[in-house]
């Protein structure tokens, strides 16, 4: 029995999903869809509901994908999924990949012009081929020109939120090994950066040829690219890079420093040090003159060495920290201990997979004070958005919950749709009645800056909103922040006093923590929330925090530290 990952199984999934749309098969799709996004963001390995025949247990798995789920972990492989393929050119799902393009179009280009990869697509729409085709023009050339720009962009990224389980899985197991003494995250994911090329692993050993050993051993591991007994270079699930190095003691505050970055940043503390004659780098601080070793064997001493308070990694951006280091002016970042609550989750009212009790229940375990359901309203039909009849079902049911639970309070919300015009699609006199009111836009994402400006601004000064969703509608490694004039949007925050929402689902991480950095300069609060879909998309706070950590947040911007009592408070309920 092979090892397949979570992650490996939900993309398999995916994967016939995609080739179902593409033969043209109606609701099936959805459903490995929904299985799919579930398995990815199961909190333990899918292998233990096979151990434990409970693979129906998942939300969303029936018979027919639990049969499926089998096959690929006892395998590694799926002849379904292998007949599938056969019916299309593999290019032809990359193409799928590019935003903007479904499968009915994808099937035109291919049956009427041939088109089975991405190269030809790009190709076909340089030399005006596409426009020829019923219901194409000039503009979508140009359109599938940007997108494809754009996927080459994003393809060499990893999205934050998905690699960060198996790095720290990684890195525990090393943890774990009796020859280690210490071990670390470094680079990019260390400083939580919203997508990441690869992982460092810094690591102390006695010891180094046995680590690597069993480093490049680990059932996670699916090549080895280099082998050495300081270094070696890997490639795990997702064709991630990893490299991992056993340094000496003696320097590996040094090395952790230098290998957490940011470049800019490094390169900030070497001038600092060079003013002093010393030298800066992944060995130690060393003075010039003596030879002498200043400091290596922790992080902080190398900070403190260079008259600056300890910097960490989330700021390390070169952003006026090592400024503000110097001064003592560094923030009280916000911690992951200060939230309280989320005010932002879906339930299997719309698309989310739980029920609104399992959710609460699951909330409730973590520790928070109080959530709020905020199921899609009805325009969003991809979605199963609620009708108003649905929302005020749910009014009631979450009523009769809050009632149940004594150590959690639950509001009742709604994500409304913002139309084109700034308009909720939910009748004011459902609104009113709502303790959370979420607006979003989930279309029409191509009008100019000052449309969607305007768009958002009106949606803003509608009396029951709440707070506004995932602000510049990004989706990472697929969709670029609409154009938007997001320093007016701030300044009716401030105005309004309404909350933008720090989305931490994972594709979002939106307000991102150059919007979160900016936002500092107006006075008004941001809600960290995690779009929760499943009950373990709740654990996705702490990639909003990260976030908010990035763009130098403290608590006191943040609308979801407060008690309970001061959110009813600032909320008017």
């Amino acid at each position: 029995m092979s090892h397949v990952s979570n992650k490996k199984i939900a993309n398999l999934l995916f994967e016939i999903a995609d080739l179902l749309e593409l033969k043209g098969v109606q609701f099936k799709p959805r459903a490995y869809r929904r299985a799919a996004q579930n398995i990815s963001t199961l909190s333990k390995d899918i292998k233990r509901f096979y151990e434990e025949k409970k693979l129906q247990d998942i939300e969303g798995v029936g018979e027919s994908i639990a049969e499926k789920l089998e096959e690929i972990i006892e395998t590694g492989d799926l002849e379904y999924l292998n007949d599938l393929r056969k019916d299309f050119p593999e290019g032809l799902q990359e193409m799928m990949n590019i935003q903007g393009l479904g499968p009915k179009s994808l099937m035109k280009f291919y049956e009427e012009l041939g088109l089975d990869s991405v190269d030809h697509l790009e190709e076909a729409a340089k030399n005006g081929e596409i426009r020829k085709l019923e219901g194409f023009g000039k503009t979508s050339e140009k359109n599938i020109l940007e997108n494809l720009e754009r996927y080459r962009k994003y393809k060499k990224r990893f999205i934050l939120g998905e690699i960060l389980p198996i790095a720290k899985n990684l890195e525990k197991q090393l943890s774990n090994h009796e020859d280690v003494k210490r071990v670390n995250l470094a680079g990019s994911i260390r400083r939580r950066k919203e997508t990441i090329g690869d992982v460092d692993i810094l690591a102390v050993s006695s010891n180094p040829k046995k680590i690597m050993d069993y480093f490049t051993n680990l059932p996670e591991i699916e090549r080895v690219v280099s082998k050495g007994i300081t270094k070696s270079t890997v490639i795990a699930q997702e064709n991630l890079h990893i490299d991992l190095r056993v340094i000496e003691e003696e320097s590996f505050g040094s090395a952790l420093q230098y290998f957490t970055g940011s470049k800019e940043h490094n390169i900030e503390l070497r001038t600092l040090a060079s003013d002093k004659e010393w030298k800066l780098s992944e060995y130690g601080l060393i003075d010039m003159k003596t030879t002498k070793t200043i400091a290596g064997k922790e992080e902080k001493e190398i900070y403190n060495s260079l008259g600056l308070d300890y910097i960490v990694p989330e700021l390390r951006e070169n952003r006026g920290e090592i400024q503000a280091a110097k001064s003592g002016d560094l923030p009280d970042l916000i911690k992951k201990g200060d939230i309280v609550g989320d005010l932002h989750v879906h339930t299997n009212w719309s698309d989310g997979s739980q029920s609104i009790d399992e959710i609460v229940q699951t909330a409730q375990n973590m520790g928070y004070k109080y959530l709020a359901i905020c199921d899609h309203a009805k325009s969003l039909q991809i979605a199963d958005g609620l009708n108003d009849s649905e929302i005020k079902k749910q009014m009631s049911e979450i009523s009769k919950l809050d009632k149940i639970y004594k150590s959690i309070t639950v509001f009742s919300g709604i994500e409304a749709n913002i139309d084109k015009k700034g308009k909720l699609d939910v009748r004011k006199n459902i609104l009113k009645d709502l303790d959370i009111v979420i607006g979003s836009i989930h279309s029409g994402f191509k009008l100019s800056e000052k449309e969607m400006t305007n768009r958002i601004v009106n949606a803003m000064h509608n009396d029951y909103i709440t707070l506004l969703g995932h602000p510049t509608g990004r989706l990472l490694n697929q969709r670029e922040s609409y154009n938007l004039d997001l320093n007016k949007i701030f300044e009716i925050a401030e105005k309004l006093e309404l909350v933008l929402e720090l989305n931490a689902y994972p594709q979002r991480l939106d307000l991102n923590d150059i919007n979160c950095f900016n936002s500092r300069d107006y006075n008004f609060l941001i809600s960290i929330n995690t779009d929760a879909h499943t009950k373990d998309g709740l654990k996705n706070m702490d990639l909003g925090v990260s976030t908010a950590r990035r763009g130098w947040l403290d608590k006191g911007k943040v609308l979801n530290t407060k008690s309970l009592e001061d959110l009813k408070k600032h909320l008017n309920l």
